[in-house]
């Protein structure tokens, strides 16, 4: 080959080599670095599963496709271990931000802390204050708790014998949750420091509370918490589901006792049954949180962070979703909102 046609062969060569980067037509010879296409990376992670976090997914989703990221929700089904090896498998795979809601947050700090060295760190639902989280996007529990325990003295305007059900109280939001309606219904100033001894009977006035049964999202055992409320106290008045799937137990419990709408039920959450069982008269009412806004928001400060916009975080570094009281006379206009946003209804 001649040696004047080798150095035309050489550029074309050199040229196909590099598709990826594309020419600066003023300056040919000088390739300009490919652009990345690649999306953000970000995960909102669940302290369980439940309809709840259904419905917190497509918040996040929704997010993700507005915004245009890649938004991955993971819900352990097997406990705060569970929670644990998805959060450090998301630290593994080098995850632009994680969103989560933390189970046993006073035993989880080392793992909050080492991921927020690696990534954009953020609580939502039940905040890890301990943490050096970013910030926490839901709502004050100890005050929603408090709301729920004003249905409580609604429903029974005459006193009456409580029961308390939760999943869990290693959580921040159910520890607060639950001392907010005590608190309330017991007729106390507003203090979030407070904290009842799970067992004790609580005493004041024409109202009783008989204690707290968990149940660690064992949906069996949460109904045999109920089954046995009704079996060792037949004076029992109202009894108070604090996670979301603690009411349609409850009230499953109440049908097959045959003492359904006998005895009044208040709950927490929006499960499609509690809201049916409000709009029937069997459940008073329930206080709701906005779990479609805690994706939807998560996913969106984490891509602000992403972009290092740090003043997305407000000074307090909460972002405050507000809980509603849901009744009998707003339960249909919530519901209809609920299904328009889940894809549920036309």
């Amino acid at each position: 080959m001649r040696s004047h046609l080798i150095l035309p062969i050489l550029l074309t060569l050199a040229v196909g080599c590099n598709k990826t980067e594309p020419i600066d037509a003023k300056n040919p010879a000088t390739p300009k670095p490919a652009l990345s296409t690649k999306k953000p990376r970000l995960a909102y992670v669940s302290n369980g599963v439940a309809d709840f976090w259904t419905i917190a997914k497509v918040g996040a989703e929704k997010a993700g496709k507005d915004f245009d990221v890649d938004a991955q929700v993971l819900m352990p089904a097997g406990g705060i271990s569970d929670q644990k090896r998805m959060i450090e498998d998301l630290l593994i795979r080098g995850i632009e931000g994680i969103a989560v809601s933390p189970i046993d947050p006073a035993n989880q700090i080392d793992l909050l802390n080492t991921a927020a060295k690696q990534t954009k760190l953020i609580t939502h639902d039940s905040d890890a204050p301990g943490s050096t989280r970013l910030c926490y996007i839901g709502m004050d529990n100890y005050l929603a708790g408090r709301l729920c325990g004003d249905l409580v003295k609604e429903a029974l305007p005459d006193g009456g014998k409580i029961m308390i059900f939760v999943g869990r109280l290693e959580q921040d939001n159910a520890k607060r949750r639950r001392q907010g309606v005590i608190d309330a219904v017991l007729g106390r100033p507003v203090n979030p420091d407070n904290f009842d001894a799970i067992g004790a009977e609580l005493k004041a006035g024409k109202f009783t509370i008989l204690g707290t049964l968990t149940d660690q999202f064992d949906r069996t055992k949460g109904k045999a918490n109920a089954e046995d409320t009704l079996a060792k106290h037949a004076d029992i008045s109202c009894m108070v589901g604090l996670f979301e799937y603690n009411p349609p137990l409850i009230l499953e419990a109440l049908k097959q006792a045959g003492k359904l709408g006998k005895i009044k039920v208040v709950g927490f959450d929006e499960a499609e049954s509690t809201l049916l069982a409000i709009k029937e008269g069997h459940c008073h009412g329930t206080v709701v949180q906005n779990p479609y806004e805690y994706g939807y928001q998560s996913i969106k400060l984490l891509l602000e962070l992403h972009k290092g916009n740090n003043t997305a975080i407000p000074a307090s570094k909460f972002i405050d979703i507000p809980a509603r009281q849901i009744r009998k006379d707003n339960v249909e206009a919530f519901s209809k909102d609920l299904k328009l946003k889940t894809g549920k209804g036309g």
